[in-house]
Parts: structure tokens; C-alpha cells; sequence
């Protein structure tokens, strides 16, 4: 069996025809392939560099660089937090100086950026309750044509509406999109928000985003599809506190919801380093203890779990992106669930994630011209550069066409 056979989709092969800046082939020389960036999306919550940009205090911006060095390093794709709550606690006055600062630095590094999430019950602002409902979808429209806007070219992802299975049933506490998602009906909901993203930005990527993976999720997203909602991919939640899935089940749920044709993200990813959660915990938000170390057992378990589910969804053909959530341990529900530890050292899931990506899952070899100056070159899917020397030259490699691309050295 060819190594890449599993993963031939990703992959991608072009003749090239490789002249000096005269127009001369460059005949029977070596030159060095390097791939710069992935196509394939490896994410992460990028929580850290938005925090960047929230602290005024020294130390903690110190902390906060050393990490943003360690997740530039390794990913390719970050989520932003736009929660509701925490982005506009005070109606008419959103935190966006943070949240464009840090999605600017990254679409610097060459990170695609999404937003998270535009509607959501959880996290909600307390100010909305003082409306009526009317008011409310009103309000709530507008904060995605506002934020859609503002945003447009710097952030062209957003995860739209999240976990609209359990929305009009959330009973923790009252809130006010759950009480428009009563009035109005789950689709009709999702096709509201979808379509005022959409008009905001006929360009962005819009995804469905849920934890909920029962075939109450199929329906809802049938419905809404049938009903028009311009939605470009579904999202798939899978924080695994409890322990890893198993491959059956992870198989069956590509499965099933590959039905749609759309494109997948594995949007929300967590394995702990730890103790695992207790069986009989329904809700994982339940168990936050305000101690939960990582050990040396669960750190194996941790790095085993991600590599596995990496390779199976790597290997998926309707998979584009994977996100882990917690870059650092402590973050969500003090959950050792991070790739880093809180004092910023790395975790063994850090090496082999790197590894991954950067050396199986990369290209860097040294090709030769034939007597033309003409040169077949294969690679991972993504974006690369051509060096003789000093001298470079950049294309992208993301898919396999006919014909000869001429470039210069």
C-alpha cells in the first residue's frame, strides 16, 4: 500500500516549468519544495490571543505571548470568542478593539479565523431580557449584521447559531433567545440568523454548530436545509470528559450526517489529561472540582485519543477542519484538556500533534528539473514555495490540474 493512500484526497500533484528571470530553464537542477501552510484547517480556540489583547497587566501579557508563540506554531486555524455576554455586556458598546486586534494578527500568521457563535442561549446578554420578543429577534439580527459586517474580510467564518437541539428546552435559567427560539421554532430560527449572515457577507462561511449528535440533529438540520438556510457546513461538538467515543461510533456519525453532502468541522474537541468525568454526569458542566491534574497515565490516554481521532477524520473526505478547544489546561471547567500546561510547558499531545501535521502530514523535499527545466512535484494540499539558493518563488499546490505552471527563479 502506498503511505498516502488513505489520505490521497489531501494530496496534490503539478507540473511545473521552472525558468531564471530571462525566460531560461533552469535544466537539471535542484531545488527545494517547502510547504508553508495547510490547506486542510488544524484549529484550535484561539482564547489566549484575544486575552492578548484584553490585559493591560505586564506579567499576564508576557504569559499570554509565550503561549500565542507555542499556537502559532502548530495551528493553522483559531476560533474567537464573540459570545454574547462577555462581548457586549453593556448594550451599544462591543469589545471589538480586542477581537479585531487579535483576528487581524492572526490572519497576519496566516490563520483563518472564525467567529463563535453569533446566537446562542448560553452566555446571552442580561440586557436583552429587558424587551420584548419582538425586540429581541430584532436586536438579535442586528448584532449579526452589525457583527458580520464589522468584521467582513478579517473574519469570514462564523459559527451562526450553537446547540439549537436543546434551545427552546434550556431550563438552567430563563433567557432570551431560548424564548424567541419558543415563539419562532428551531428552523425558523436557524433560517433567520443564517439568512442575515449570509446577506451581511454573501462570501463567509457559515456553519451549524452542535454537541447534539442523536438523530434530532439529522432533523433539524434537514429542515433547515429544506427551508432554505443558507448553511455552508455543519459543525460537530464532541468534548470527550468521559472518554473517547470509540471508532464505531465516531464511523457512524460521519456517516450519517455525510447524507447532507455539506462539508464537516469537528468544531469543539476535548480529552482530558486526567481523571475522567464520572459516567453518571449528564451535563459536563456539572463537574468543575477546583482541582483536576493532568498525570502521566492521562497524558498518554490524551495524546493516543487525539492522534486517532485526528486520523480518521484526516482521512474523511467531507472533513475540512478540526478544532481543539482548550489550548491550555484550566481553561474550560479547570479541565486538564489543553495541549500546553498552565505554567506554558508543552504536553505530550503538543509533540505528537506537531508531528502530525508538520512532519507526516507536510511537505519538504528536494526536487530536480529534467533537461527542460520542466518538474513534476506532489505534496500535501496547501500553499508552498520553490527555493534555489536565495532565490524563492510562491504557488499553491491545492489541486491537481492538467497543463504546466511556469514560474520564476
Amino acid at each position: 500500500m502506498n503511505k498516502f493512500e488513505k489520505v490521497a484526497h489531501r494530496r496534490a500533484g503539478k507540473t511545473l516549468r521552472v525558468t531564471d528571470s530571462s525566460g531560461n530553464p533552469l535544466k537539471n537542477t535542484k531545488l527545494q519544495l517547502k510547504q508553508v501552510k495547510h490547506a486542510f484547517l488544524f484549529g484550535c480556540g484561539a482564547f489566549d490571543i484575544n486575552s492578548y489583547f484584553e490585559t493591560e497587566d505586564a506579567d499576564k501579557k508576557a504569559m499570554y505571548q509565550e503561549r500565542m508563540d507555542l499556537w502559532f506554531d502548530l495551528f493553522n486555524y483559531g476560533t474567537l470568542p464573540f459570545y454574547w455576554g462577555g462581548y457586549e455586556p453593556v448594550e451599544g458598546e462591543p469589545r471589538w478593539e480586542s477581537r479585531m486586534a487579535a483576528a487581524k494578527l492572526m490572519k497576519e500568521k496566516g490563520v483563518q479565523v472564525k467567529g463563535h457563535p453569533l446566537c446562542w442561549h448560553t452566555g446571552c446578554v442580561n440586557w436583552l431580557m429587558e424587551y420584548d420578543n419582538a425586540t429581541i429577534l430584532d436586536k438579535q439580527l442586528k448584532r449579526i449584521e452589525r457583527d458580520v459586517t464589522q468584521f467582513k474580510g478579517t473574519i469570514d467564518m462564523w459559527d451562526v447559531i450553537n446547540e439549537v437541539v436543546i434551545m427552546p428546552d434550556y431550563d438552567r435559567y430563563d433567557n432570551a433567545i431560548t424564548r424567541i427560539c419558543l415563539e419562532h421554532g428551531r428552523v425558523n430560527l436557524i433560517k433567520k440568523v443564517f439568512e442575515e449572515a449570509k446577506a451581511a457577507n454573501p462570501d463567509s462561511t457559515l456553519l451549524l454548530n452542535d454537541f447534539n449528535t442523536s438523530v434530532a440533529y439529522e432533523i433539524l438540520i434537514d429542515g433547515a436545509l429544506q427551508a432554505g438556510a443558507p448553511i455552508d457546513v455543519i459543525g460537530i461538538q464532541s468534548h470527550q470528559h468521559q472518554g473517547y467515543w470509540g471508532d464505531e461510533k465516531l464511523y457512524q456519525v460521519l456517516d450519517r450526517y455525510s447524507r447532507f453532502g455539506k462539508p464537516i468541522h469537528f468544531t469543539e474537541n476535548t480529552f482530558v489529561s486526567g481523571d475522567l468525568l464520572p459516567a453518571h454526569i449528564v451535563d459536563l458542566n456539572d463537574w468543575q472540582p477546583d482541582v483536576w491534574p493532568s498525570t502521566p497515565e492521562g497524558e498518554e490516554r490524551q495524546s493516543k485519543e487525539w492522534e486517532n481521532l485526528y486520523r480518521i477524520l484526516f482521512e474523511h473526505p467531507l472533513i475540512e477542519a478540526v478544532t481543539g478547544w482548550d489550548f491550555a489546561d484550566g481553561m474550560w471547567l479547570n479541565a486538564p484538556s489543553g495541549v500546553i500546561y498552565k505554567d506554558n510547558k508543552i504536553k505530550p499531545v503538543y509533540k505528537m500533534l506537531h508531528k502530525l501535521f508538520k512532519e507526516e502530514w507536510w511537505t519538504d523535499e528536494e526536487v530536480c528539473t529534467d533537461d527542460n527545466g520542466m518538474v513534476y512535484v506532489e505534496g500535501f494540499k496547501g500553499d508552498y514555495i520553490l527555493e534555489n539558493g536565495e532565490k524563492k518563488v510562491s504557488f499553491d499546490l491545492r489541486t491537481s490540474e492538467e497543463g504546466v505552471l511556469t514560474v520564476v527563479l
